[in-house]
């Protein structure tokens, strides 16, 4: 019963999460001051006259009031369809499918080695207060926590792929190849330099939380106690810091779903990568409202599918939880 209530709760507040950011995006798109027909036209908008713009705007509904818009919308969404995307000339949900597929492989290999790394980092650093090493860890990180992604990105994008000639400059998998031909090591080779680039920044982030937290750790009372009856310094990590430490890093590395996947709209961009990161920005410049609207909705569930994973570990990392709410 107490987990029905959990799951029950999370989704009350999921739904209302969706309609107040439907409503929201939905208001910011109709105020955009780009033109919905002038993008879809193009370069050919001069040729086009009054006529064929209203069949244009009638074709895709732009021709009603945007309450009216937003009403088919909802309707269409109701009945389990997010529109049709006229960027991608297809169904926006396999539009959306189809490039989460992309970068879903993006996104999962930085968050899992932002999170390894930077958990460990921290540990060490916050056990070896004061040490070159943690000096070493902490100019790294302060350094890279305020570096923009884009420019990590062209930075990585000149060294590696422009002077040493060790990565490919752009895309997923080399270009004029078809999908079914394209090998692993092909595209773990186009994926090197955009993970390495999210992975960067998350690892500074994930080391400073975790050294800090590390710290607090071994300057409280029951550590001082288990150093003063003999412990090794090796048993007092393992036996009362981790554990304590591994909430808050749990806590923070959910808790960056969203900066992930905002992040991986900057580094898509830079290495010209086929993800819904790109299709977040190809939607914005062209007034696609369904495909951008439905990525909203997707990264809004998507992160907050995130943060109730991040609940669901609490309670099996720490009894306390489960007990607390017992």
């Amino acid at each position: 019963m107490r987990w029905i209530v959990f799951l029950a709760r999370k989704l009350a507040r999921l739904i209302v999460l969706l309609a107040a950011v439907s409503v929201i995006a939905f208001t910011l798109v109709s105020l955009s001051p780009i033109d919905p027909i002038d993008a879809y036209i193009g370069a050919d908008m001069l040729s086009i006259g009054l006529e064929q713009r209203a069949q244009i705007a009638a074709r895709w509904g732009l021709d009603q009031p945007a309450p009216v818009r937003f009403l088919n919308w909802l309707e269409q969404l109701a009945q389990g369809n997010l529109g049709f995307s006229r960027v991608y000339n297809q169904p926006v949900s396999q539009a959306i499918g189809y490039r989460f597929a992309t970068s879903l492989a993006l996104m999962g290999v930085a968050w899992t080695v932002s999170g390894l790394l930077g958990f460990m980092l921290g540990v060490v650093a916050g056990a070896a207060e004061g040490s070159w090493f943690d000096q070493a860890i902490r100019l790294y990180a302060y350094t890279l926590a305020s570096t923009p992604l884009f420019w990590m990105g062209l930075l990585l994008l000149t060294v590696f792929a422009v002077w040493l000639k060790m990565a490919p400059f752009c895309c997923a998998a080399p270009v004029g190849m078809l999908p079914e031909d394209v090998t692993l090591w092909q595209r773990l080779q186009h994926l090197a330099l955009p993970a390495a680039t999210l992975s960067i920044i998350g690892i500074a982030n994930m080391a400073l939380h975790t050294r800090q937290k590390m710290l607090d750790v071994m300057h409280s009372d029951y550590v001082l106690m288990a150093r003063a009856m003999g412990e090794s310094p090796w048993g007092v990590i393992r036996q009362h810091a981790l554990r304590n430490v591994a909430l808050p890093a749990v806590t923070l590395q959910f808790a960056s779903l969203g900066e992930l996947f905002g992040g991986a709209v900057l580094a898509e961009q830079v290495f010209s990568y086929p993800g819904l990161g790109q299709a977040t920005i190809l939607a914005g410049l062209q007034g696609d409202v369904p495909l951008l609207l439905g990525i909203v909705l997707f990264s809004t569930v998507f992160v907050f599918s995130g943060n109730t994973l991040a609940d669901l570990i609490y309670q099996i990392v720490d009894p306390r939880i489960r007990l607390a709410e017992g």
